[in-house]
């Protein structure tokens, strides 16, 4: 089974986002980078579908500038294959993703596509399903467990109400969240290996995808300063507080 795992490079979750003064986007200057959180679960749960003998190769891509081989490279330390990326400076919408994600999977043939959820720094969560919508395969989303068993996918998803178990036709597209495992830290010894391992590079126009915006974005600004809270006497002043202050009540 080929499994492609999609990851994205975005600012390093343990970092403070700031503006630009011009509020015209987030200031990436001097900013630690690294893979999104989401991406890293999905790289993991490949890994272990090659460890378990059911994966025979692990591709993963991502599309961005030059320096998001890093985040490939981190990928190949973690165990996957080879690495594509889909080299463009353009700012990435999730449609435009999804039909550039699409290409490489009409090239690859993968049976399995691994990919978070959602990625910090957009929020989106919809190229998942914008990607199984354009391939027509099926998709099982926030998975929190995934099985394979033969020419089937069964994925536990999380959902308001609890958990919710579909079983999907490979080939198939599932999206992981937070609980499906813990990403491992790569060794040394693995991250000089994956400088060894091919990275293909090419272009939207390589995969015949016109890189097209449909959205402008008008303003970035920072969340408003949170008011400092107060302390309440008894459970009378709390409620008292709510009613009239806060009119919550």
């Amino acid at each position: 089974m080929k499994v492609l795992v999609a990851v994205k490079r975005v600012i390093d979750y343990n970092v403070k986002v700031r503006v630009k003064p011009d509020n015209t986007d987030v200031d990436l200057n001097n900013v630690k980078m690294a893979m999104n959180p989401f991406c890293e679960i999905a790289v993991e749960e490949a890994v272990r579908l090659k460890e378990k003998g059911i994966a025979s190769e692990i591709v993963v891509v991502s599309i961005g500038p030059k320096v998001a081989q890093e985040q490939i490279r981190t990928s190949m330390a973690l165990g996957a294959d080879r690495g594509i990326l889909i080299e463009t400076e353009d700012k990435l919408e999730s449609l435009t993703v999804a039909r550039l994600l699409q290409a490489v999977v009409e090239k690859e043939e993968p049976q399995l596509i691994l990919m978070g959820k959602q990625t910090i720094d957009s929020d989106n969560n919809q190229t998942g399903q914008m990607l199984g919508a354009l391939t027509g395969m099926a998709q099982g989303t926030f998975a929190s467990d995934v099985a394979i068993d033969g020419d089937k996918v069964k994925v536990t998803r999380e959902v308001d109400g609890g958990l919710r178990i579909v079983t999907l036709e490979l080939p198939a597209i599932v999206t992981t969240d937070l609980r499906l495992n813990e990403p491992r830290y790569a060794t040394l010894p693995n991250i000089m290996k994956a400088k060894r391992k091919p990275l293909a590079i090419m272009t939207p126009a390589d995969l015949g995808v016109t890189m097209e915006s449909t959205q402008t974005l008008l303003k970035v600004v920072p969340p408003a300063e949170r008011q400092a809270g107060i302390k309440v006497a008894d459970v009378a002043e709390l409620v008292e507080k709510l009613k009239n202050e806060a009119k919550v009540l």
